[in-house]
């Protein structure tokens, strides 16, 4: 029985790790229609293909806490990405899944890829550490790609995704500026459920 609701347990656990994971890349906006029936019909099968962008770009391998993928639709069947990666193959990755998906026919992939910087690395290593070892934001670190992503390029750090409270948003910003080296942070950390 204890064997069952431990099974239970991590069961709930995961899915509710998978479901704020799926938070940290913000939802598309539906492209807009005229009114009446159809556009109901529109911003359907626009949310359904959102939804599955989402999935695709949280599912590369070797997208982490340190890149940060955006992607907004543009009619019915275009796709735009933006957004920072370290890695080259993320970007090409990204837009070789996103092309792939059913009913995209063109894909607009502006995804930056930062510079290589062994200062910049150790920049992104100090802020994580500094952020995820704080009691208060520890467990946003134990979701398998945490909501906040550290952006480092040239030495200034930008916080991107989503948190849960204004006191976390705030907390993670105060943290980040401590941290050696950092010329400027620049905290875009939106709190769930706000704009």
């Amino acid at each position: 029985m204890t064997r069952d609701k431990n099974s239970m347990s991590r069961g709930t656990l995961l899915l509710a790790a998978a479901m704020i994971a799926v938070l940290s890349i913000p939802l598309a906006a539906a492209p807009k229609a005229a009114p009446g029936a159809g556009s109901q019909n529109l911003d359907a099968v626009s949310a359904q293909l959102a939804r599955h962008v989402r999935h695709e770009l949280l599912m590369l391998p070797f997208y982490s806490v340190f890149d940060n993928l955006q992607f907004s639709l543009e009619g019915a069947d275009t796709v735009v990405l933006s957004g920072q990666v370290v890695r080259p193959t993320l970007k090409s990755g990204a837009g070789n899944v996103v092309r792939r998906v059913e009913g995209i026919t063109k894909v607009i992939n502006n995804i930056e890829v930062l510079p290589l910087s062994g200062f910049d690395d150790r920049l992104r290593a100090a802020t994580y550490r500094a952020i995820f070892s704080q009691p208060a934001l520890d467990r946003y670190a134990l979701q398998p790609i945490p909501p906040i992503h550290i952006i480092v390029k040239n030495g200034n750090v930008t916080l991107i995704g989503v948190v849960a409270s204004a006191m976390d948003k705030n907390l993670a910003g105060i943290i980040a500026n401590t941290v050696p080296n950092v010329f400027s942070v620049k905290n875009e950390l939106t709190v769930e459920g706000r704009s």
